[in-house]
């Protein structure tokens, strides 16, 4: 019986250049990257490490992603016995299949807060963490208009909210690195990729013991984005500068950012508006702490919701 190869799990902020590499990821022969899953925790939460492959399927089926990608239950490989990320990972892999390749990745932004879960499901998995600058990122996340982005509750609605986002998640990031070590974790900045891009993507498919093809690149215009006015970019090849936090973001919302993750800045190399300052200032700590109780407080909820009963009826039988 042959081992399957690893999957290639993209991590990233949001706005941080994470669909660009999806594109070049999935444009392998290889390898396919669907766009934004979601379902992972929701499966995950409800099945926990060992499921019933009949209730599992049963739930499959009540999930639009999985309609969306032509996967049906009845043509997963399922076994009782088999562990949740098993389960989990046969669906990529039927997505893959119907792609024509051997091999599946994900580039879901979200699963940003639930990355021990992603570890303990897939503990084969290859992480490449892609990193920008958290101020262009914040630029470009909140420059996207109202109801194009999904937006919880606990998602940031300024500059200060969106260094708290980014603050957590690259340091969480960054432990998952240390925790499975240099085999299995790469990191990638954004502005190295779009400056660099054919050396940048030779490194990521070392890495990944993916084939380097030219292909993967050649993405400018064969990408539909007419349902997404937020990724006009990728009507175009990689390019520097689309976003530059010293001329679009105000002085006042950069230092708010550099109040809250400053130091993570200069550690990742970084210029500063205030270089020599002390970060994270006594007000950037208050909302730190405020941003992350905030999000454990959405993860209980949404966790308790996704284990009751109201999910299924929230998500009724598709096919």
């Amino acid at each position: 019986m042959s081992v399957a190869p690893p999957p290639l799990l993209v991590l990233g902020v949001r706005r941080s250049g994470t669909t660009l590499l999806r594109v070049m990821l999935d444009r392998s022969s290889q390898l396919a990257v669907p766009d934004e899953s979601y379902f992972v925790t929701q499966l995950a939460h409800r099945h926990g490490r060992r499921p019933d492959v009949g209730a599992f399927a049963e739930d499959c089926r009540r999930l639009s992603t999985l309609r969306d990608w032509g996967v049906t239950p009845d043509d997963l490989d399922l076994r009782q016995g088999m562990t949740t990320g098993e389960a989990i990972a046969a669906v990529y892999a039927r997505y893959a299949a119907l792609q024509g390749k051997p091999r599946w990745g994900d580039k879901t932004p979200m699963y940003m807060q639930h990355l021990p879960l992603l570890a303990r499901l897939f503990p084969e998995a290859r992480f490449v963490h892609l990193i920008r600058d958290g101020r262009d990122a914040a630029q470009s996340f909140l420059s996207v208009p109202p109801g194009i982005m999904t937006r919880t509750w606990a998602q940031p609605r300024t500059a200060v909210d969106f260094a708290c986002q980014w603050r957590t998640e690259v340091e969480a990031a960054q432990r998952l690195g240390r925790h499975v070590g240099a085999g299995r974790y790469l990191e990638v900045r954004y502005e190295a990729l779009v400056g660099d891009a054919v050396g940048e993507l030779r490194r990521i498919c070392s890495f990944a013991d993916l084939p380097f093809e030219d292909g993967m690149l050649a993405y400018a215009g064969a990408v539909d984005v007419s349902a997404k006015p937020h990724q006009q970019r990728l009507l175009q090849p990689p390019t520097r500068g689309v976003r530059d936090w010293r001329t679009e973001l105000s002085e006042e919302d950069a230092r708010a950012f550099e109040g809250v993750a400053g130091d993570l800045l200069r550690r990742l190399g970084y210029d500063l508006l205030v270089p020599q300052g002390t970060y994270p200032t006594a007000v950037g700590r208050a909302r730190l702490a405020r941003y992350r109780a905030l999000v454990t407080a959405w993860n209980a909820t949404s966790y308790a919701m996704q284990r009751s009963p109201l999910w299924r009826s929230r998500h009724p039988r598709l096919v």
